[in-house]
């Protein structure tokens, strides 16, 4: 996969096929049933097409918070629309034309050939009787760099070339709404770049929980910074993840300065006294 591939598959497979939606997110409130709260009155708002990526240390609650975005959590108070409408209210199977997801640790055996597990992303927008466009699925397995896996069964791949199959299949879905927990897990550096660049230039709202802040701060137009299920910061990358925030989130000193060749933000961390 290199750039023009990008690029080529962004306008002809990507672009135009989605409608970014808008999503607002009203003092969400969530915990198992019958135990503490683990979200606190969450609140934030994306607009269409942004991408907003949601950081903070291990526990924090990302991954609850994600999980009430797509429908899988409901919340036990406050509210999750899409384009005005709760998603609670919605029919699964339109939530599911909307919605893509790309989980922590994908399943590790469906049964299935990579090629089947990406052509399930069409399965909301086909009738019981419509056939998938295998010209999309052999550009997905392309773009992702999978075109030599196409036929091998998901179950014995690496943990990172299951993640591009995962992705693979999001794409294919064409959402409004693409959310990503923690995508570059098992990835290698190139990939996790190039995926991190393909998510930057795609028509759909993004939401994406990473542990790289360098890679947050390079691509999210905002960033949502919690800790302990509690909402901390929300803001533009720079503005949000300054030294003193770090430290105060994550228990660590920082160092930024820009990139000698892509002059991006670029982060150094340390233990120090202060933390």
């Amino acid at each position: 996969m290199n750039h023009v591939q990008l690029a080529d598959h962004r306008s002809h497979h990507v672009k135009g096929s989605a409608r970014p939606a808008a999503l607002q997110v009203e003092r969400l409130n969530w915990g198992p049933s019958g135990a503490t709260r683990l979200l606190h009155d969450i609140s934030f708002s994306v607009a269409p097409g942004e991408m907003l990526a949601v950081v903070g240390p291990n526990g924090a609650g990302k991954s609850s918070l994600l999980r009430c975005l797509y429908r899988f959590h409901r919340p036990t108070g406050g509210t999750v629309t899409l384009d005005g409408a709760d998603i609670w209210s919605m029919k699964p199977r339109d939530c599911a034309r909307r919605i893509a997801t790309v989980l922590q640790e994908p399943a590790t055996d469906f049964g299935l050939t990579v090629s089947e597990i990406i052509e399930l992303g069409l399965t909301p927008h086909l009738g019981r009787f419509g056939k998938a466009d295998l010209g999309e699925v052999a550009a997905a397995l392309a773009l992702m760099d999978l075109t030599r896996f196409a036929a091998r069964d998901f179950a014995t791949l690496s943990g990172g070339e299951k993640q591009r199959v995962m992705i693979a299949r999001a794409l294919l879905q064409k959402p409004d709404l693409l959310i990503l927990d923690e995508p570059t897990n098992h990835l290698d550096i190139r990939h996790q770049l190039e995926v991190l660049e393909l998510l930057s230039g795609l028509e759909a709202t993004i939401i994406v929980s990473l542990h790289d802040l360098a890679l947050a701060c390079a691509h999210a137009d905002r960033v949502l910074v919690l800790d302990h299920g509690h909402q901390v910061q929300l803001g533009a990358p720079l503005e949000v993840l300054t030294p003193p925030a770090i430290r105060q989130t994550f228990a660590v000193g920082a160092a930024i300065d820009a990139h000698p060749t892509t002059g991006r933000p670029r982060f150094s961390f340390h233990l120090d006294d202060q933390s």
